[in-house]
């Protein structure tokens, strides 16, 4: 991979389209031109200097982009024979930096055996971060696809989702996905002896993806979405078939905000809904746009400055204009939502993540292109 700082008239050549005047708007930069597949992005301080990096897990390798400059450093590369696939950061160390785990070896057809598939490290920070970083190997099961860091009431906790449970052949067998919990003693990390690791609770099947909010992990599953106390260890199938209206796809994405779950329906699905309701008396579906090809990521935040929570989406297949890209949905005063924003033909989104990286109170869209093979920050512009 190679840096690449685009100059402002570099901008003009992409395709972004502000569908309403008062919507947010956003200038793209290219900041790796060279990514292989971008399965994953975060955002967090790598060097200390206060400011938010980004965190790329590309297929052979993990690098982090330093922010102002955003050239590249190489944490580690070639841990396994096959793809990396994902990527954790937060720092739970309170020293100010954050502290990384990474996900390979990716082979979703190998559902049993657990050494030809997945992988999990942490990667053991050198005392220059720009230098190679140590990676220590940490149980895992087949199949590993997704990760996060959570800090419930017990301490930090990295959660591991695998794509399919045990054995199981094309999301169909008797095994549900695990939720695999491994903690750290954060005085001795780079020590494997000191992680314990336990199965925290049951997903579904096919569960591609996971949020966390509020001290609740929801997953992301072919059933719908699973809810699981990070505290008490009580899980329930908090969205389902049952209990939704018109009923749940079955979900690839899934994000909580403060008053909606919002989706991407089913897995790699053409469906964003948003529900509104509880798993009690029942979740209506809105049903935003049919229309995506491949839907992959997805995000909340206030894109806009009102208050309101927002919703950022990407697909990386062209869809039927033979688009690639990315959007928002605004939500509006009285809770409904307006197609506001759209990037087409710059980056077919493989992932996605928001942060505030120039400090000026405004989120912007960080995302990784599978096809068009890039890493790109949208600055918002929004006046």
């Amino acid at each position: 991979m190679h840096l690449t700082l685009l100059s402002r008239s570099s901008f003009l050549i992409f395709a972004v389209c502000h569908v309403t005047a008062a919507g947010p708007s956003f200038e793209p930069q290219v900041i790796d031109p060279e990514v292989e597949i971008g399965y994953g992005v975060v955002v967090g301080d790598v060097d200390g200097d206060g400011k938010e990096d980004i965190l790329l897990a590309d297929k052979r390798s993990f690098s982090w982009f330093r922010n102002g400059d955003w050239k590249e450093f190489t944490m580690a590369k070639n841990l396994t024979l096959r793809d990396n696939v994902c990527i954790a950061a937060a720092d739970i160390n309170d020293d100010g930096q954050v502290e990384v785990a990474v996900g390979g070896q990716w082979n979703p057809g190998e559902t049993s055996d657990a050494e030809q598939s997945g992988a999990v490290f942490f990667l053991d920070r050198p005392e220059d971060p720009k230098q190679t970083w140590t990676p220590v190997k940490l149980p895992h099961e087949p199949t590993t696809h997704r990760m996060r860091w959570e800090n419930p009431q017990s301490g930090w906790i990295l959660f591991v989702l695998p794509l399919h449970g045990i054995g199981n052949i094309k999301g169909e067998g008797e095994n549900s996905a695990n939720v695999m919990s491994l903690r750290p003693d954060v005085e001795k990390l780079a020590d494997p002896g000191s992680w314990s690791d336990w199965m925290r609770g049951t997903a579904g099947h096919i569960t591609h993806n996971l949020d966390s909010t509020r001290g609740a992990l929801y997953i992301a599953s072919a059933e719908g979405v699973k809810y699981l106390d990070l505290d008490t260890d009580k899980e329930r199938l908090y969205i389902s078939r049952e209990n939704s209206s018109p009923p749940t796809r079955g979900a690839g994405e899934v994000r909580n905000g403060k008053n909606f779950i919002t989706a991407i329906e089913p897995l790699h699905g053409n469906d964003l809904v948003v529900y509104r309701g509880n798993p009690n008396d029942g979740w209506k579906r809105h049903l935003l746009t049919d229309q995506l090809a491949e839907g992959h990521a997805l995000a909340i935040g206030d894109m806009n400055g009102d208050g309101r929570e927002d919703i950022v989406y990407g697909w990386r297949k062209p869809d039927a204009d033979g688009k690639v890209g990315l959007g928002i949905f605004l939500q509006t005063e009285g809770g409904g939502w307006e197609s506001s924003w759209k990037s087409t033909d710059l980056v077919a989104v493989e992932d996605l993540k928001l942060a505030d990286l120039d400090a000026d109170g405004k989120l912007d869209i960080v995302a990784a292109g599978r096809s068009t093979n890039n890493l790109v920050i949208f600055w918002n512009r929004s006046e």
